[in-house]
């Protein structure tokens, strides 16, 4: 046997837990679900998804792609989207989930540069239709050879996907060899975003493990206990709250819609819950409004900061009930999971090595922290990438992932370090980025794109309590200019900069002048 049959995949894991309990509830919709997404919410045993797992991985590989072509998906935070992933790595293919919230511009952008083959979404969410949209990308995307979709009424040439969620026995899937480590392999690329545009950030089995398993440890994720998600798997972030410390140690993962607090509330009284994961700036709120007064097993909530300069200012954690776990989460790049202390104060971080644990001494080193010469974080570490993707994009153009010589990866964040050797503490979002919610976006590059559509027209950010920043648009014509937006596949949070707002003011929807996307931080 050699050495590296040793090291778990994600897949691997998988099949441990199926092994352990087939028919344990694996996958659980949120009470939403049907809401946002037009069809029932799934509740799935491990057997049920990994037969469904199974006839994904046999789907793609009848459609003729190949071991380690890139099969991207664009799905809610749904169970469809859980087991579409794994079906892609069953596959012996590579993961490219797409935020929610791209649209063509991005997305056409994103792909071509990763070469994907295929595209995976669900038919309808809110008033999207995913499925029309993927077909748009896919003809401009002259790699991709197949559209799935799950749902019903898709456009022609569409694959439906929904017969596979049914089947009960399925032709096995073709054994996948690696002559090296498997979980050395790739397994998932997310996008960060700089001024140039999308970033492909390619990781690994083991280094989403790393990611992973540190904020398991962090949060004392027992086995046996449901975790809670409002973060969908296409980012790092969701990735390591929810898809692997899941397949690590939870009894099943529900997955829900972040601002459906009743529908949260709901779900968490009549579950055995025992982690939540949710925005950082929701926390508290949520905790005011007795969202977790009825969920006796909730034991640990993780709040993720995407726009980690807020954490400074967080509110005091005041539940003694349920310990808060903080996760700052720098891009696609990294994060640093640590719970807080009995004075319910962000616990400080400190450049240097991050432990396992954080409040464990002896505990493994899962990244390393500097602040760099310009003033900016820095990070590497087992959960980092070593390598930029595709092979060789560091010898063209950018945009791409930069390593340097020790294989640090700068952030962009500004931060300070307070005296005395004390805690780092981020200062401020990358430079020419706009954070709303979980999404990045370079302002320059839509300020330019909405002055060529509209000469008179403007594009600004603001501070926003919520989501970190918000965007404000002005215009002549406000319609006319959504409209012309809309045409060219620009991303909704752009659009909804020149929302009608007295009309939104007047129904209660929003503040004036704030970009409010159905959810923002999916």
């Amino acid at each position: 046997m050699t050495a590296y049959t040793e090291q778990p995949t994600l897949d691997g894991l998988f099949a441990r837990a199926l092994a352990r309990a087939p028919d344990a509830i694996a996958l659980a919709d949120g009470m939403s679900h049907d809401n946002a997404c037009g069809r029932p919410a799934l509740r799935l045993t491990f057997a049920q998804a990994d037969r469904a797992i199974s006839a994904i991985a046999g789907q793609l590989q009848r459609l003729g792609l190949k071991t380690d072509h890139v099969v991207a998906l664009q799905m809610p935070n749904s169970v469809e989207a859980v087991l579409t992933l794994l079906g892609i790595l069953r596959a012996g293919m590579i993961a490219a989930p797409v935020p929610l919230l791209w649209r063509r511009t991005e997305t056409v952008a994103a792909l071509s540069r990763i070469g994907a083959k295929a595209i995976i979404t669900l038919g309808r969410v809110g008033e999207t239709d995913l499925a029309e949209l993927a077909t748009h990308i896919a003809a401009e995307v002259f790699q991709i050879r197949a559209v799935g979709a799950f749902g019903g009424d898709l456009p022609d040439g569409v694959i439906a996907f929904d017969p596979l969620l049914e089947s009960e026995e399925t032709e096995p899937v073709a054994a996948v060899t690696r002559r090296q480590d498997p979980a050395a392999h790739l397994a998932v690329i997310t996008f960060d975003t700089d001024t140039a545009g999308p970033v492909p950030v390619a990781r690994n089995h083991a280094e989403l493990l790393a990611a992973g398993l540190a904020v398991a440890n962090e949060s004392a994720i027992a086995p046996g206990r449901a975790i809670f998600t409002t973060f969908p798997p296409s980012s790092l972030a969701g990735l390591a709250t929810g898809l692997v410390p899941w397949l690590a140690a939870g009894e099943k993962l529900c997955l829900h819609r972040p601002f459906d607090a009743a529908a949260l509330g709901d779900q968490l009284a009549t579950e055995d819950g025992g982690v939540l994961v949710i925005p950082g700036p929701l926390a508290q709120p949520l905790c005011e409004a007795g969202v977790f007064a009825h969920a006796p097993g909730l034991h640990s909530i993780i709040a993720v900061w995407r726009a980690p300069e807020r954490l400074a200012t967080a509110a005091d954690w005041r539940d003694t009930a349920r310990g808060l776990v903080d996760l700052q989460a720098f891009g696609e790049v990294g994060l640093v999971a640590a719970r807080r202390g009995g004075d319910g104060r962000p616990s400080p971080i400190a450049i240097g090595p991050v432990m396992a644990s954080h409040a464990t001494s002896g505990s493994m080193p899962v990244a390393e922290l500097a602040r760099t010469a310009s003033g900016t974080l820095a990070i590497r570490g087992p959960m980092t990438p070593r390598f930029c993707y595709p092979p060789g994009a560091d010898r063209g153009d950018p945009p791409f992932l930069k390593l340097d010589e020790a294989f640090f990866i700068d952030t962009g964040h500004p931060c300070r370090v307070e005296p005395g050797g004390g805690a780092m503490i981020v200062t401020a979002p990358p430079a020419g980025l706009v954070g709303i919610g979980g999404y990045r976006i370079a302002l320059g590059a839509y300020q330019q794109i909405v002055e060529e559509t509209d000469a008179d027209a403007t594009l600004a950010a603001l501070p926003d309590m919520l989501t970190g920043q918000r965007l404000a648009g002005r215009s002549s014509d406000d319609e006319a200019l959504r409209d012309a937006l809309l045409g060219r596949g620009v991303n909704p949070l752009i659009i909804g900069a020149f929302r009608d707002r007295r009309a939104a003011e007047i129904s209660g929807e929003t503040r004036p002048g704030r970009s409010a996307p159905a959810d923002p931080y999916s």
